[in-house]
């Protein structure tokens, strides 16, 4: 929505949540975006590949796919750019190499009540496995104090508002969501997850494809851009 109000860009979101998909398509009617935003109820991996796009945007769903999975996650989004295409991939990662402190599954409690079937990966292995799909990586920011504090006023809305909250969700629910989010706000603060926003590329193969000779990518040549 940003985007197409902003830039005038045409966008297609996904999702396989009915609440978000009924949600974005209620806004998308209230800001007069219709015909040029779209939002599907669909799998990612059942978008068709005669169309590509010049840019993906990936937010908060990669956890989901896992470690057995990526490497089609990323060969999928590979085939759905445009050469010269741009990919940004948001998604919290492990702190840890070796991930000790929550394992696969996110732990008992957070497989039970939260993410069911989520894993968290080290960047490195992220970073791997999308250069084995054939796209260049340009650019990562590590936004791990920002989730934490981010993370941090949510408990404390939540906390603010326990009268609403059981107005419309059950006890356990409510408890279960308390100690998610004061809990994973100590772990961003520790450092036992992170939360890494990765900027990628499927090169055009044209080294006069950018902005610099050699580029192969729409990428800017410097990073002017995000301070602006």
């Amino acid at each position: 929505l940003w985007a197409a109000e902003r830039y005038g860009v045409r966008a297609g979101g996904i999702t396989l949540s009915k609440n978000q998909h009924a949600h974005v398509n209620r806004l998308i009617e209230e800001r007069g975006l219709k015909g040029r935003v779209t939002m599907e109820l669909r799998d990612y991996r059942d978008l068709p590949e005669d169309e590509p796009f010049d840019k993906i945007a990936s937010v908060g769903m990669f956890e989901h796919v896992g470690r057995a999975q990526l490497p089609a996650y990323f060969a999928k989004i590979q085939r759905l750019l445009k050469p010269g295409g741009l990919l940004m991939n948001h998604g919290i990662t492990a702190g840890g190499t070796k991930n000790h402190q929550l394992g696969a599954g996110l732990g008992d409690f957070m497989e039970r009540y939260i993410f069911p079937g989520g894993e968290l990966l080290h960047v490195s292995h992220v970073l791997r496995v999308m250069s084995e799909a054939r796209l260049e990586m340009l650019d990562t920011e590590n936004l791990r104090p920002h989730y934490a504090r981010t993370l941090w006023a949510w408990s404390d809305g939540l906390e603010a508002s326990l009268r609403h909250a059981r107005e419309v969700a059950s006890e356990q629910v409510i408890r279960a969501y308390r100690l998610y989010l004061a809990g994973s706000a100590m772990a961003f603060e520790r450092g036992w997850v992170s939360l890494q926003q990765m900027l990628a590329a499927k090169p055009s193969g044209r080294l006069d494809d950018g902005p610099l000779r050699g580029a192969q990518s729409q990428y800017p040549f410097n990073r002017e851009y995000i301070y602006r």
